[in-house]
């Protein structure tokens, strides 16, 4: 049974209720022992081989084996030849003066070969239990072949939808990160990273990066500490008492700072505010990133900015193995400055286990696609696709024929989304192939119309609508490639691209309904749209088993219950947007848009307050938003008391019943907002 059938949900704005307890148990004094008793062991140059990341560089040339040997490498990235980790990890303990094995990483970002929803489809489920499951099933899947490090859980608050990798985030709630980001670090790690099947945990970015201005990635931004606090650090620091592994520095500076170079968060907050004592490691190359952010002026500051703000592993920067040790030599960082960021990287490496057991086992099975992790996808689908609109056409019954159209009808790759590394498109079941194969006795009329999301020329679509004109019910999938959300895609127009509306139109003129599925990695401005079709569901990218789960709404086998966890603007020029806006002095009230003002108005004949004469001050649809194919009754809330006094907790309670005749779920919202005087 998921949480969200037994107790409602609440969101809480500008601060966390109940962080959870720790997953991950703290280092046992033995531990520690043979931590320090490596470290007196270690050479400078050994030291700061532990604190470098490489990537993958293609096979085990003699110059890498060389490296391991002599212990100049302690973590790489994105080798996925089992046989290839194994022998490298054989070098690395059997070969190097100290034996110090190695860890593999990867970004596993929702499933390594199954693909689950991206993060903000699963945070479309509200469902904690579903989200565990997802990460859960990708780190078996990613450890069977020797990936123990993931970069997940991306708890970054993201309220504008221009930026790309709102696709990898939770959305714009803070509770809900929060909760969610928990949840995805269980999954994970479990309650015992030495289990060969756990993966740690990596709490990113560290932070604010989801603030960058104008939604572009990498970009800077401004966040006063009360913000910081309210708004973007309680995820992170529920992710450090629920024991994440590690956690990574933002690309964005702060303030002025970068993330990689910032005091203030790397040490004064994270270590010495909340006692964290996991792993801090940049982003790719955010140490020598520092360099045309203008904050260091060369590798080699970079290298004493970051050392000495507390981040210990340099990924593909090689700023530390370049010059860190000139730097101690120097006096410019001090070797304890060094010495505990190996500590960190050494307890890493004794809490997965991996100093008594640093092998993996080949598995004798194929440990991909298992019926348990293509079911848990599909039913990750159902509970984060969204029903935004729904004139009585949905579910389809009685139908004898269906129109299956669209960019996103037949996309197997794209409708995984942003970070699907290596997944197999074979094995990802589109909405054509999933009625085609599930519904027999339904003819299906098939035609893409474009090719793709981008697709502006109109030649294919006459065969689109040549389809619908067959059919009783025209199902128009819609949105945009995976290639157009994540890291570096960043757009400035959010609307459904190519001739996607115009292939709309077209399909509108045959007096059909149509039901419009969008496929998407972010919000789309699409108000004109939603008013030419009947039905809409909304779908985040939603992995290996989007047919499946997307089928079985819109045929009734499931009842929807997604909300949004994001915010839904009109039209671009409403961004950033997000539910919990502080309130202004002159709220929108008496709302006069721009073609009803008459012409030579006076200046202030309509009045004076806040919104937007073209979008008024609503969006398209707003945070935890979404139907279902039922509705839902609520008895008047009752408090069990209407005061709340300091460590005192107040009881929100009322009724919600299922007023029709389809047995579904739901998720109650509770917001609430401090009044200050």
């Amino acid at each position: 049974m998921t949480f969200k059938k037994l107790v409602p949900w609440c969101v809480v704005i500008g601060f966390v209720i109940g962080l959870v307890a720790a997953c991950t148990d703290k280092p046992t004094n033995q531990t520690e022992k043979r931590i320090e008793a490596l470290l007196k062991q270690m050479t400078l140059e050994e030291k700061v081989g532990q604190l470098n990341q490489i990537n993958d560089v293609g096979g085990l040339p003699e110059d890498l084996k060389a490296q391991l040997a002599s212990g100049e490498i302690g973590s790489f990235l994105n080798v996925i030849d089992p046989e290839l980790i194994i022998e490298m990890q054989r070098i690395a303990v059997e070969e190097s003066r100290l034996g110090i094995p190695l860890i593999f990483a990867r970004d596993v970002i929702h499933g390594y070969k199954t693909i689950f929803p991206i993060p903000l489809g699963q945070a479309a489920s509200w469902n904690r239990d579903l989200v565990e499951l997802g990460a859960r099933i990708s780190a078996e899947e990613a450890s069977a072949i020797g990936i123990r490090w993931t970069f997940s859980p991306m708890i970054d608050i993201s309220r504008d939808a221009r930026w790309g990798r709102i696709a990898e985030s939770f959305g714009e709630d803070t509770y809900l990160n929060t909760e969610l980001g928990v949840a995805m670090i269980r999954g994970y790690q479990t309650d015992d990273l030495t289990d060969p099947t756990a993966m740690a945990a990596c709490a990113k970015h560290f932070v604010g990066y989801g603030a960058s201005e104008s939604g572009k990635d990498y970009n800077t931004t401004w966040i006063p500490e009360v913000q910081m606090r309210d708004v973007y650090l309680p995820p992170f620091q529920a992710a450090a008492e629920a024991g994440a592994a590690t956690f990574m520095c933002s690309f964005n500076d702060i303030n002025g700072v970068p993330s990689t170079g910032n005091k203030h968060l790397n040490i004064n907050i994270l270590r010495n505010e909340w006692g964290y004592d996991g792993v801090l490691v940049s982003d790719w190359g955010s140490a020598e990133n520092m360099i045309p952010h203008g904050f260091a002026h060369d590798l080699k500051d970079a290298a004493r900015i970051a050392a000495n703000a507390g981040m210990d592993v340099d990924m593909m920067s090689y700023a530390y193995p370049q010059h860190l040790a000139d730097l101690v030599r120097e006096g410019k960082v001090s070797e304890k400055t060094v010495d505990n960021a190996v500590r960190n990287i050494l307890r890493l490496k004794f809490r997965l286990g991996l100093f008594e057991n640093p092998y993996i086992e080949l598995p004798t099975e194929n440990p991909f696609y298992t019926e348990r992790a293509l079911e848990a996808a599909r039913q990750s689908v159902v509970e984060s696709t969204i029903l935004l609109k729904n004139e009585g056409v949905l579910p389809l019954t009685n139908v004898k024929s269906v129109a299956v159209v669209g960019p996103m009808s037949d996309a197997g790759l794209d409708q995984m989304g942003t970070w699907s590394l290596g997944a197999d498109p074979n094995f990802s079941i589109t909405p054509l192939a999933a009625i085609r194969s599930e519904y027999p006795n339904i003819t299906v009329n098939a035609a893409r119309g474009l090719e793709y999301s981008r697709v502006k020329d109109m030649k294919e679509v006459g065969k689109a609508v040549e389809a619908a004109r067959k059919s009783d019910v025209v199902l128009f999938f819609a949105g945009e490639e995976a290639i157009l959300s994540g890291e570096a895609k960043c757009l400035a127009n959010i609307s459904l691209q190519g001739a996607q509306t115009e292939m709309l139109k077209a399909l509108k003129a045959t007096g059909k309904p149509i039901v419009m599925v969008v496929i998407a990695g972010r919000p789309i401005t699409m108000g004109p749209e939603i008013e030419m079709v009947d039905a809409v569901l909304y779908a985040f990218h939603p992995g290996s088993m989007t047919g499946p789960g997307i089928a079985d709404l819109i045929f009734g086998k499931a009842i929807p219950s997604a909300k949004l966890p994001v915010t839904m603007p009109k039209m671009v020029g409403q961004l950033p947007i997000y539910y919990n806006h502080k309130n202004t002095g002159r709220p929108a009230n008496n709302i006069t848009y721009m073609d009803d003002i008459p012409y030579g108005a006076e200046q202030f004949s309509i009045g004076s307050t806040s919104y937007h004469l073209d979008a008024g001050d609503k969006p398209l649809y707003p945070f935890g938003y979404g139907l279902s194919y039922t509705t839902f009754e609520y008895s008047p809330v009752t408090l069990s008391s209407n005061i709340l006094k300091d460590n005192e907790t107040i009881t929100v309670s009322c009724d919600i019943t299922n007023t029709v005749k389809y047995k579904s779920d739901t998720v109650a919202h509770l917001i609430t907002r401090a009044l200050r005087g």
